[in-house]
């Protein structure tokens, strides 16, 4: 049997530290010598090092942070979105981030694989929100509305491979609108469609154009193609990948992956290779095969109707009748619409940058009866605009042309040539945040003139007031356009009514 020895002195005080010292717990429950115990003291300092040493400091992958001045333009892109939203009459509506797992099953079809499931935490099972439609749907139905047009702007969350070039992340933002209520037919569907036009147009994007179909006319033309109406949902999805892959690509995709009969598949494609505009509409009319569904011909119906109204609103040359466009999600019921951007010769500088849609939406008059014990429906039609791929467009396009970011909206700097003038830059600077002028001044007691001047030049400042012995003598202060680098003496009292002036011309 091994012999053990008893630890005294400093050998007993040593492996007190270690068994006492938070967070890391040496435990040695049989310790032989002096030298066992200087090395588990030794392990026990080296391990956090090892440990930092391997430490990454970074955003996890799909996300990013944003930098001031790319906060200056996603701010900019928000303000153009929001305010058209206002513009229609729409309120504003927040959810939180995370929704009970169950409210979001079943509602996005192959794409529910998409989605963060949290960790039980010993109660309810929750995931985060994949879009905000489907929590708009749920708030209806929790609160038992009929009719609500509202807006949205908030984050969602998507476990997919992130394409950060074409601005895809695993989190980004949504700016929603949805008009939801029993209406006359398409009047809301146009409405959607012109604040897509405005919001583009506003966001001097370049051109675009909007495919529009409808689900209805989709499925129609699945069941005279010969498509089981159990695969509807799956061949849909394919579908919508005609964006991205080609038609040799997603009919091979439909015949090996999806099962479906070549010559299915192949009929099909005759379909979805047609687009236009209401001309389209009037031959689909008369179709041999589609013509025999009710339920394409009622499609049909609601887009002819569609492009009465979108001719009245003068956007209808913006609007493409596109069989290929499919949407996977399993909620839409009826039109269902995408703006694409497209390059033109003034963009002849820029690199292509193939960021898909950069708008969508359509009709879902089923979603809000999924969350009602009784199935009673709430119509519902929406559009939502793809924030993350706009802001990538509009930053390159700024890298491109060399543009200069203001990071601060400063409008005055309150400066001073004397020392010991703190406090009377500070009394100053009250007087002008108090009367909703944003000012500034540099946090220290005795700041060269030089330095503030060059202050207010580095961050675009366009104006300075100036105050010193002679200022304060004379109840005036100095009034520098910090550009022109021209001065004049306003009386002090006169200081507030012409920097307004001034601002207000600028």
């Amino acid at each position: 049997m091994p012999q053990f020895r008893l630890l005294h002195g400093r050998a007993w005080a040593a492996l007190l530290g270690q068994i006492l010292r938070p967070p890391r717990v040496v435990c040695i429950g049989a310790v032989r010598s002096h030298s066992q115990i200087a090395e588990a003291v030794l392990t026990s300092q080296q391990k956090p090092h090892q440990e930092k040493s391997n430490f990454i400091i970074k955003t996890p992958k799909g996300t990013r942070d944003l930098s001031p001045q790319q906060m200056v333009v996603r701010e900019k892109i928000l303000n153009i979105i929001v305010s058209c939203f206002k513009r229609h009459g729409a309120k504003g509506l927040d959810t939180p981030a995370f929704e009970l797992k169950e409210m979001l099953t079943e509602k996005y079809g192959e794409d529910s694989g998409l989605i963060y499931d949290l960790k039980d935490q010993g109660g309810e099972l929750l995931s985060l929100r994949y879009d905000l439609t489907v929590p708009f749907a749920r708030y209806m139905a929790m609160n038992k509305l009929k009719k609500m047009k509202r807006y949205h702007v908030g984050k969602v969350w998507r476990r997919e491979s992130p394409t950060i070039v074409q601005g895809r992340y695993r989190e980004f933002c949504q700016c929603d609108f949805d008009i939801a209520g029993d209406f006359d037919p398409m009047i809301p569907d146009a409405e959607c469609l012109k604040i897509i036009c405005e919001i583009l147009n506003g966001l001097e994007l370049g051109d675009f154009l909007i495919k529009v179909n409808d689900r209805r006319i989709l499925d129609g033309m699945f069941a005279v193609c010969g498509v089981p109406e159990s695969k509807f949902r799956a061949v849909c999805s394919s579908i919508d990948k005609l964006d991205k892959i080609s038609w040799k690509d997603v009919r091979h995709e439909m015949v090996a992956k999806k099962g479906l009969a070549p010559e299915v598949a192949d009929r099909i494609g005759d379909y979805v290779q047609c687009h236009g505009g209401l001309s389209l509409v009037e031959q689909m009319f008369q179709d041999p095969r589609l013509s025999q569904s009710k339920q394409a011909l009622e499609g049909l119906r609601d887009l002819k109707l569609l492009f009465e109204y979108l001719t009245v609103f003068g956007i209808a040359e913006k609007i493409s009748f596109d069989l290929s466009l499919a949407r996977g999600l399993d909620y839409y019921t009826g039109v269902i619409y995408e703006a694409v951007l497209l390059q033109t010769p003034t963009q002849a500088k820029e690199e292509p940058l193939n960021v898909g849609s950069v708008a969508a939406g359509g009709r879902y008059d089923g979603l809000v009866g999924m969350f009602n014990a009784k199935g009673h429906k709430v119509p519902c039609v929406g559009l939502s605009i793809g924030v993350e791929r706009i802001f990538s467009i509009m930053e390159q396009r700024m890298k491109t042309f060399g543009e200069k970011i203001r990071t601060t909206e400063t409008q005055v700097f309150v400066a001073t040539p004397q020392k010991n003038f703190l406090q009377e830059r500070m009394k100053l600077i009250a007087e002008l945040w108090d009367a909703g002028i944003k000012a500034e001044l540099l946090y220290k007691k005795n700041p060269k003139l030089l330095t503030q001047l060059h202050y207010c030049e580095n961050m675009g400042i366009p104006l300075a007031v100036i105050i010193g012995e002679q200022e304060l003598k004379e109840g005036v202060i100095k009034l520098r356009s910090v550009a022109s680098r021209e001065e004049v003496s306003i009386k002090r009292e006169n200081l507030v009514a012409e920097i307004q002036k001034r601002l207000f011309k600028s």
